[in-house]
């Protein structure tokens, strides 16, 4: 239930800022015709918001049959976090990283980066895997796919608005460019504010779930430490071209250039190790770890096998 009652107050919340930028524009007329938008964008954000993430990052799903052995880690950690087999999907980007999506557990997808793949062991994998099956049994995917997508349209519609204000109805009068540029400025910013109060502290709870789920923080951990490490040698183009998608992502996939630089969605990946380091010194989540899967090579389209 928690998560459906943060879904709806993120509804609001961006319905809310839908409705300021539509009055900033053209009044009230505009507010009305903003909100107007905003309860169509609910309704495609709750029904259609998941599929378009995916689309958004050029994701591509992938059979059992062509990445057996993922499948069966996945499967496993599956049934140990209690939650059905979600669909997996492959994100041919260099950068190391992944993000799951979805309603709920009944019809989730978990997307990995092909450089997650090249570049990390299978426990590694493992442990960015179960991070992401913990979202996805606290639920957290809906409100993440839904930010993603009503973030986005909100930077649209302030752009959009910024330069009408600028340039006045007619080109020429009722130009407001001081207001046009506040509209530009403003309007990303507060749906990365949006997007920050959601997963961040998310964030912190996934990975505990996610370190109980693999069976070892370590896993996790070592992981995390990694990811940092290479997403900042390798653009992510999928991400870059779509950050309203960033927050979703195990790490910021985001180069920071520029005003996105100045929000971060993620909490510091150094905390993060310490706190599940501090798991694994204090005797948790270690006494029952997955066992490593024995399955047929891994083999994802286009790629060559990682594990040999």
């Amino acid at each position: 239930m928690g998560g459906y009652v943060r879904t709806f107050i993120l509804l609001a919340a961006l319905s809310a800022i839908f409705g300021a930028v539509g009055y900033a524009i053209g009044g009230g007329g505009g507010a009305v015709i903003a909100l107007l938008m905003a309860a169509g964008m609910n309704l495609f954000a709750w029904w259609g918001s998941a599929s378009a993430v995916l689309r958004m990052n050029n994701a591509q799903k992938v059979s059992e049959a062509e990445a057996p052995r993922l499948h069966a880690m996945v499967h496993q950690l599956a049934e140990r976090a209690g939650i059905p087999m979600p669909a997996l999907y492959v994100i041919h980007e260099d950068q190391p990283n992944a993000f799951a999506t979805g309603r709920g557990p009944a019809d989730a997808a978990v997307a990995v980066n092909s450089g997650l793949i090249d570049l990390m062991d299978e426990r590694q994998v493992a442990g960015v895997v179960a991070h992401e099956l913990a979202h996805i049994k606290h639920r957290d995917t809906l409100v993440m796919s839904i930010a993603a997508t009503l973030s986005g349209a909100i930077g649209m519609l302030a752009q959009f608005g910024g330069m009408f204000a600028m340039r006045g109805r007619d080109g020429q009068r009722n130009s407001n460019p001081i207001a046009g540029l506040l509209l530009i400025i403003l309007g990303p910013i507060a749906a990365s504010i949006v997007q920050m109060a959601i997963s961040r502290a998310r964030e912190y709870e996934a990975d505990r779930e996610g370190a109980e789920i693999c069976g070892d923080p370590e896993w996790l951990a070592g992981a995390l430490e990694r990811l940092e490490t290479y997403a900042a040698r390798a653009v992510n183009e999928g991400a870059e071209a779509n950050p309203a998608t960033a927050h979703m992502f195990i790490i910021n996939p985001l180069s920071g250039g520029g005003l996105r630089g100045l929000f971060t969605t993620h909490p510091p990946t150094a905390e993060r190790v310490a706190r599940l380091r501090a798991m694994r010194s204090n005797g948790g989540a270690v006494l029952d770890a997955a066992p490593r899967p024995t399955a047929s090579p891994w083999a994802v389209p286009g790629r060559r096998n990682p594990w040999g």
